[in-house]
């Protein structure tokens, strides 16, 4: 644990990647695993996670990422789309999924099946949306520790329009929306944040003990 708290103080989000760097194919697995692993509500994962390496696909999203250069300077760049609609099928394709990997008699998580289509079918429509986009955020803190451990940088980001990303994309057809982006790669020498103190709240004001 005491590694997992210094690749926390190590990690920032980096404002300037080194272009001539890039994540290798394994650490790139490494970091895909770590997402994929990554807990979500019933386990169902309702979000896509989409790597976007094409160039020129990024720079059409740089206008629509505040001009941010890691977009396009980043080694990788990584969208995480959470579905703006889902149903029964989505459960029953996490209970087949299940079942088998578990191998269990056919039929066995049917009562867990329909709790879990109970509860999701009393979600209002509304909710829906930001209910799956908040499950993106834990797959990020996945990527995030993941990364840092493999001394790649990881820079969060919620300044995009999400709007102009599903049209560059094609996630509206998908009915698919974007909620995170994260460039990934490696700091640039140049880049001054890397040298700032990190900057968080004491023990007294963060925590509360009841």
């Amino acid at each position: 644990m005491s590694q997992f708290n210094e690749n926390a103080k190590w990690r920032y989000a980096t404002k300037k990647f080194d272009t001539t760097k890039k994540v290798s194919a394994e650490d790139l697995a490494t970091l895909k695993e770590a997402i994929q692993l990554s807990a979500s509500s019933f386990g169902l994962q309702l979000y896509k996670v989409i790597i976007v390496e094409n160039p020129e696909l990024r720079a059409k999203l740089l206008p629509a990422s505040w001009g941010q250069t890691q977009i396009v300077d980043a080694s990788h760049l990584i969208v995480f789309a959470n579905q703006t609609k889902f149903d029964d099928s989505d459960v029953d394709a996490y209970l087949t999924s299940a079942t088998a990997i578990r191998n269990l008699p056919e039929g066995a998580l049917s009562g867990y099946g329909d709790f879990m289509k109970g509860s999701l079918a009393n979600m209002p429509e509304d909710v829906r949306p930001n209910w799956t986009a908040k499950q993106t955020y834990i797959a990020l803190s996945n990527l995030l520790n993941a990364a840092a451990e493999l001394k790649i940088d990881v820079t969060p980001m919620e300044g995009f329009v999400p709007a102009q990303y599903n049209e560059i994309l094609g996630l509206d057809k998908l009915n698919l929306n974007a909620s995170l982006v994260a460039a990934v790669g490696y700091r640039h020498e140049e880049d001054a944040t890397q040298h700032y103190a990190k900057v968080r709240k004491s023990n007294e004001d963060l925590f509360l003990t009841l």
